[in-house]
């Protein structure tokens, strides 16, 4: 009987978890309409024990608010949420707050990874704040995890965080340091948000922990490739483990100028040293209107499905917050 699909015996093995982002649902819209207005940058899990999805995302209005309230909430089916803990970047002592990273410990303590500008700084900066449930973390008890002067950096945020056999690794976009004038040297962090001067480039590191408090740097594992389509940016935001290594999904963008509309590239790893680009000629996942954005991806396994919660440019030019399933195949 013939087979309409390749599989092991034409040697093709494990599955491209795709999907087509215009038949997504909302889950989040933004505030507002046009450019500027955004809800996103999700981090999302499901907890067995309560049998409940949670999610944390952030929303944004137009310039000169910048990134300035973030909620984590709820859902029975991971379609409808409740909120249940609300921030605001006043809370940080912050200019702007980004992605947070969500995670449970063993023994059942939460935590929270803030990322936001240090006012006195005006450095990105990852956090961490401890709690006993996913509503109760309080700002004023967080406690620093990756600052980028020590690691000779000009800022780190958008952490994504999982546990594999025990180890807490961390994902994180961090701005490089380059040769600059002294004039664009103090130009770099004079307006709190370094990622859209052009004066650095967005690359992505890895950090490990034991507890999930203290991590050490493990230094770089994405880099933008010149003259690419991610030039600028390789921001890796999520990691899906399948039966033959990991697929990775990061944002990407050729220039400063699409700073903020990123769209979404493919790779792979073994090791989480040594990533191939599955998508070296352009983005596999953009949205069809304005600027093509679909960034900030973050992934759940539920049942036999990937759950994708992704954020997505509207035809408006505003982002919502939109989830796409994803059948998963046997081999």
């Amino acid at each position: 009987m013939a087979r309409s699909k390749a599989g092991p015996e034409a040697k093709h093995f494990g599955q491209c978890f795709l999907f087509d982002p215009a038949e997504g649902e909302t889950i989040i819209p933004p505030e507002g309409e046009g450019p500027g207005h955004w809800a996103g940058a999700p981090s999302v899990l499901y907890d067995s024990d309560s049998a409940r999805f949670y999610l944390y995302y952030r929303v944004r209005k137009p310039r000169p608010i910048r990134g300035g309230a973030c909620y984590i909430a709820e859902s029975a089916d991971g379609l409808a949420f409740r909120t249940i803990w609300a921030a605001r970047k006043e809370d940080f002592d912050s200019p702007s707050v980004e992605r947070f990273a969500l995670a449970k410990t063993p023994e059942g303590r939460w935590l929270l990874y803030p990322s936001y500008v240090d006012g006195e700084t005006n450095r990105w900066r990852i956090d961490v704040i401890e709690a006993a449930s996913p509503g109760e973390f309080d700002p004023a008890r967080r406690q620093p995890v990756l600052l980028s002067e020590p690691l000779g950096l000009q800022g780190v945020k958008d952490p994504w965080v999982m546990r594999v056999n025990g180890l807490y690794t961390m994902l994180v976009s961090y701005a490089t340091t380059e040769p600059l004038s002294e004039a664009d040297r103090e130009r770099l962090h004079a307006t709190g948000d370094i990622y859209n001067t052009g004066l650095t480039r967005s690359c992505t590191g890895l950090a490990t922990s034991g507890d999930g408090k203290t991590y050490a740097w493990q230094g770089d594992i994405l880099l933008p490739r010149p003259g690419a389509w991610d030039a600028y940016a390789a921001r890796l935001g999520c990691l899906l483990p399948t039966g033959y290594g990991w697929l990775g999904y990061y944002d990407g963008s050729a220039s400063v100028e699409e700073n903020y509309e990123e769209r979404t590239g493919l790779v792979q790893t073994f090791d989480f040293k040594t990533f191939y680009r599955l998508t070296a000629e352009g983005p596999c996942l953009v949205s069809p209107h304005g600027s093509g954005s679909l960034r900030y991806l973050d992934a759940v396994l539920f049942d036999d499905e990937v759950w994708f919660y992704y954020e997505y440019c509207r035809a408006d030019g505003s982002h919502e917050l939109r989830l796409s399933r994803v059948k998963r195949q046997a081999n």
